[in-house]
């Protein structure tokens, strides 16, 4: 049996909803692109919604437009792709690495201890669908202590009179917090759309804002369609309704619209996310627990607490008591078994170019111990019963052989 670590999925609505937009002859940023991001707004109840090309120019154009620059700093936690911290340094600003929990998401207290006048946004990872503890969070940015010693250096800082926080919600679109979409609890929410994610568009981004009082997120939302666009007042579709070729350039924007080619992929795809795509997605994560809770190797990822549910975007097997080395033979053995896994995360300071400029593994203990022992299974809708059943006794065989074999080693030497 093969099975795929996560292929996107592709029906017939989503096939339709392209050849529209091919059979139209519009295929650039335009119609779909503005339905894709009402039905994001439908989706997650935001005060407004822009979609772009990838997470990570969502990313820099929201640091951007905070006025994140060179001599500021903006906490992200250790755990967690590269560019969570990458879309910092291309501010020209410094990442502030902190630990995270054993839930995999960033350690408020942890958080508190790297706070100071620098600090401008702390970027909040919600790892495998389940959102961070942005109650803490918000608390966090709110109190008086923290927000005293916050420096603003841009009209908009000013306003917010804090720092900013922003959720990296690469895996988390449809997470709920509180009973509410998750992405209410921040001041900005970034979701990708990348090909492996719940929901695609092939590359993309969608940024959410639900900023305060003395913002008003329409205009900021008209500001960033512009921002995202060259600074240029008019979009490829509005100038080609009539003659209305001239337009002006308003100021230094960046080019990281999202086209309508892609936007069609989401499109079919958000409209059947809460009552299709979503619920099988749990329904695997559950059947996983349900088979593998009876084993006291098993270390349960959290996908429901008091205040929170995931979106099920990944299944983030860990194993107690296993070392790094072995965790990489029992990967070896699944893919053999024609089983494609993958590891949710490599710790951003264990790469060649963090490790180049200053940051050291050692001081992320936490971060390395939940990395070593975690091994990404599939979980995706196409996934069929049989297909589940065969990874689950793959599993099993595979964690069990691995360390029966190294207690024997043990025992001989």
């Amino acid at each position: 049996m093969n099975i795929p670590f996560s292929p996107p999925f592709i029906d017939q609505a989503v096939i339709n909803e392209v050849l529209d937009s091919l059979q139209t002859n519009w295929i650039t940023s335009g119609p779909k692109v503005k339905a894709l991001e009402t039905e994001i707004i439908k989706l997650t109840g935001s005060q407004a919604a822009v979609c772009v090309n990838s997470w990570t120019s969502g990313a820099i154009m929201m640091l951007k437009w905070f006025g994140i620059g060179k001599g500021d700093e903006v906490i992200v936690p250790a755990y967690s792709y590269c560019a969570t911290a990458l879309c910092v340094i291309h501010c020209g600003a410094t990442p502030i690495m902190v630990d995270i929990l054993d839930d995999l998401t960033l350690d408020p207290e942890k958080v508190k201890s790297k706070i100071t006048s620098k600090t401008k946004a702390i970027i909040a990872v919600d790892i495998a669908g389940l959102p961070c503890h942005y109650d803490e969070l918000q608390a966090l940015v709110k109190d008086p202590e923290y927000q005293n010693i916050f420096v603003p250096t841009t009209d908009r800082q000013s306003s917010l009179g804090r720092i900013l926080l922003i959720s990296d919600a690469a895996h988390s679109i449809g997470a709920f917090y509180n009973g509410l979409p998750a992405c209410l609890k921040c001041d900005i929410t970034i979701f990708s759309f990348h090909a492996v994610k719940n929901i695609t568009t092939a590359e993309g981004g969608g940024i959410c804002l639900n900023l305060p009082p003395g913002f008003n997120n329409q205009e900021e939302y008209s500001f960033l369609k512009l921002f995202s666009l060259n600074g240029q007042n008019k979009d490829a579709f509005a100038k080609s309704t009539g003659a209305n070729w001239k337009y002006d350039i308003l100021f230094k924007g960046f080019k990281m619209n999202m086209p309508d080619i892609c936007a069609a992929i989401g499109l079919a795809q958000i409209r059947q996310y809460n009552n299709t795509l979503l619920p099988l997605r749990k329904k695997v994560f559950q059947k996983y627990c349900n088979s593998f809770r009876m084993f006291k190797w098993f270390f349960e990822p959290i996908s429901k607490d008091h205040n929170r549910e995931s979106s099920y975007h990944l299944f983030p097997l860990r194993i107690k008591d296993i070392t790094e080395a072995q965790r990489d033979k029992i990967i070896e053995d699944l893919v053999n078994k024609g089983i494609i896994v993958n590891v949710h995360f490599i710790p951003m300071p264990m790469m060649t170019y963090f490790k180049s400029i200053g940051y050291n593994m050692e001081d992320y203990p936490n971060s390395y111990k939940q990395y070593a022992c975690e091994i990404s299974l599939p979980i995706y809708p196409q996934l069929s019963d049989l297909q589940v059943e065969y990874i689950i006794g793959a599993v099993i065989e595979a964690v069990q052989t691995i360390t029966a074999v190294e207690e024997v080693a043990k025992v001989l030497y």
